[in-house]
Order: C-alpha cells, then structure tokens, then sequence
C-alpha cells in the first residue's frame, strides 16, 4: 500500500514529539534552545528548595488556674434521736421534713403507771424522812441509840434516791431534739412500742451543707484546707464554702482523695444528694496558649509542636496540655521564644531545613487560607 504525503507529514510530526519527550529540549526551528532546562532539571531544583512554612514566636503568659472537682451534695450529719425509757408513744409533735431546733419536743412516751409509782416512792419517802426526824429527836435526848439513827439514815436516802428515779423517767418521756436539722426517715408513729433505745426521729443536719469530691493523687498538693470553693449545682443554683476536709489517705481502688467543703445553708436551700460542680480557684501558672491546629504527632504517638530552630531546621517538642478551650489550648514544656510553626507542620520532619515566614510578614492571602485551615 502506497504511503500517501498526509502519512509522511503525520510520521515527521509524531518523530518530533517523541524526541523531545525523550530529550526534553524543545526543538524551535529545527534547533535546540541552549536556555530551557530538562524536565528532570527543574524536579531536581524544586527538590533542592526548602520547604517554606510559617511560624510565630510564642511567649509564656500567666493563666488563671482552678481544679474542678466532681461530686454530691451531702448533709453535715445524720443524728438518730432515741427513746431513753420504753412505752406506747401517745403524740407525735413533727412532720416529715419540718426543720425543729435543738430541744423541741418530738415524741411523747405514755407516762402509764409511771406516776403511780412517783406517788408510791413519793410516800415512801414522807415515811423515812418523819421515821428519821423522830428517832434523832429521841438520840439528842439520849432516848435512842445511834445506831437505829444510821439504819435510818439509810432508809431515807434510799426513799430520796427512788423518787429521784421515778421522776426521772417520767421525764424520758418526753423525747426531745438533741440537736437542730430536718426530720427524716425512719421516725416512729403514734400508737408504737418503743423500746429503750428505739428510734423516734432522724435528724439531717443540713447547715452547714457539705459538698464531697475526689481529687486526683496529681492535683491533691495544690489544694489545702480553707480554700475557698465556689459550686455549681445540677439544678443550676451556686454556692460558696471552704475545703475543711483533705483526706489523709488515697482510695486504693481510684488513687483519689476525698475532699469536704462546708457551704452555708442557712436557708435551706440545698438539698442532700445533689449532683455538683466545685472550682477550686488556684494560684496562676505560667503556660503558652496556641490553636489546636498547631499541635500535631511524632512518630511515637506524643502530642507536640513542630519548631523552626535558629539554624532554620524542623524540630518536634512535646507539650503537655493543661486546659482545653474554644479558641485554643494552654500547654507546658516549650521554651520562651520558641518559634512554632503554624502552617506546614504536617509536610515537614525533624531534621528538615525548611524556608520560614514569620506570620507578620504573610501575605493577606496566605493569612486568609490559614485561618480557613484552621
């Protein structure tokens, strides 16, 4: 088959361009131009140029510190108020919840035959005291000898003591609060038997209104008793006390200490058992805030900064994070003066010279597509 000039033409074109693919020279005219570089010249000069990042120079500066500590509302106390003599309970002076101060009536016992036997030893005693006052007259007139006095003597200070007795219990019954709080189960009813020893109220000591937490073994040396203390509560209302409790032991299972802070509940207020809140406020620390954005990993998993050094190489600094907010973070560990690098971290590694812009000398554009990344 006979090779047409179209062919020919088409031939000369494809040699042409597989030469200079081949060679990478652009044959202009039939020659080759002595200034244009070769592909591979110039994917080895891009090679040779440094990476270029942006940096900033960071600087510690003082933040506000506080410990935040998850816990429960908790009464001061629970005091069991019990009967000190048995019998029927007659009245009950208390409803459930009511708030009754230290020596309010609670609980009356039925006095029964307890006055009947006042009455007896009441007499018994009349008896002893005139039998004693006449056998004495008759030993001051020589009548009587001394010692049927003693016998008497004797008898009467028993009669004395039996009275005392009875009136004694017949006070028992009258139960009364042997300190001020709430009325809470278990409390006994009208018409119950108590023993000596049962129970008639149960008092929850709420002012003042403790708030109890664990704090972990690393924080436990930054707090100390009297520390003020402010707490939030889940119902959304706030209190203020003091640490007046550090336990001095940990709790083998969590490594924790429990904490006690006292708040003021004279109006009542809070209630036990409440989930909360506390921030205890601490003395300001000297930390580098910078956006999450500008952490990243090494190799080993740790979380750091990448860094331009004075010889303008990569190096990776571990921080540890201290506080996370919206906006950023607050670490320890780098020094001052470091010059972290805040776009490019990711492309580069440690050992690397890379090209660094310091973030004022950006171009408005350059700003724009960080910000965007971040």
């Amino acid at each position: 088959m006979a090779l047409r000039g179209s062919h020919l033409v088409a031939l000369a074109i494809l040699a042409g361009i597989g030469g200079w693919m081949l060679t990478g020279e652009l044959i202009e005219g039939g020659q080759a131009d002595a200034d244009k570089q070769t592909i591979a010249e110039r994917e080895a000069a891009k090679t040779a140029q440094a990476f270029r990042v942006r940096f900033t120079e960071v600087n510690p500066t003082e933040r506000p510190a506080s410990l935040t500590v998850r816990g429960r509302t908790e009464a001061s106390a629970s005091v069991t108020v019990r009967a000190e003599t048995g019998g029927n309970i007659s009245a009950i002076n208390f409803t459930k919840g009511q708030m009754v101060k230290k020596g309010d009536l609670l609980c009356s016992i039925d006095q029964g035959v307890r006055m009947t036997e006042l009455a007896r030893v009441e007499a018994t005693l009349t008896q002893a005291q005139a039998d004693y006052d006449a056998t004495k007259s008759l030993v001051d007139r020589g009548f009587a000898t001394k010692t049927k006095l003693r016998g008497l003597r004797s008898a009467l200070d028993a009669a004395k003591a039996a009275v005392a007795q009875a009136q004694q219990d017949i006070g028992r019954t009258d139960i009364v609060a042997t300190s001020s709080g709430q009325l809470m189960e278990p409390f006994a009813e009208a018409g119950d038997n108590l023993a000596p020893g049962g129970v008639c109220a149960t008092l929850m000591q709420m002012d003042p209104m403790l708030f109890t937490g664990q704090v972990p073994e690393r924080e436990i040396g930054a707090i100390s008793e009297g520390m003020d203390v402010s707490v939030s509560l889940v119902s959304g209302g706030n209190a203020s006390g003091t640490i007046r409790y550090i336990s001095p032991a940990a709790d083998a299972q969590t490594r924790t200490f429990e904490v006690e802070v006292a708040l003021d509940n004279a109006d009542s207020r809070l209630r036990d058992g409440m989930t909360s809140t506390a921030t205890i406020p601490l003395p300001p620390i000297s930390a580098y805030r910078l956006r999450t954005n500008w952490l990243t990993l090494n190799d080993a998993g740790q979380v750091g900064v990448r860094t331009v050094q004075s010889d303008n190489t990569v190096a990776f600094v571990p921080v540890t994070i201290l506080t996370q907010e919206a906006d950023g973070v607050w670490v320890r560990g780098l020094e001052p003066g470091t010059r972290v690098i805040t776009l490019g971290q990711n492309y580069v590694a440690a050992g690397e010279a890379v090209d660094p812009v310091a973030e004022e000398e950006a171009t408005p554009s350059e700003r724009a597509s960080s910000e965007a990344s971040s």
